[in-house]
């Protein structure tokens, strides 16, 4: 089962941001395949398993604030980000997301700083 909620109302002035839990799904081909494995497989889907099962307890927020944290690195930001200077790189990284959705994705990577 995959899981979906979002964060805003989709409208034409904003967009909606999806997010998608499936680590259920990765966890169970990774048992399949760890039920299945060779004595040299084993370890290493037994790692596998247990970072599956580690990701699946993370919570919506957590992974909100996860991805925030991500797209802000990849666009170079290194600054606060509690800061509007965060909000303005987010929104320059996802151009498309409404100022609404980002200050509320700021919130979620403020909530479960690092």
């Amino acid at each position: 089962m995959i899981s979906m909620r979002g964060i805003g109302k989709p409208s034409a002035e904003h967009s909606f941001v999806l997010l998608i839990r499936d680590a259920d799904v990765v966890g169970t081909a990774l048992q399949a395949a760890l039920d299945e494995a060779s004595p040299e497989e084993r370890p290493g889907l037994e790692r596998a398993v247990a970072l599956a099962r580690a990701a699946a307890t993370a919570t919506d927020t957590e992974l909100r604030a996860r991805w925030v944290r991500s797209r802000l690195a990849a666009a170079g930001f290194a600054g606060d980000i509690a800061s509007v200077a965060a909000v303005k790189a987010l929104r320059g990284a996802e151009p498309r997301l409404s100022l609404l959705a980002a200050v509320e994705l700021q919130k979620a990577a403020v909530a479960h700083a690092e």
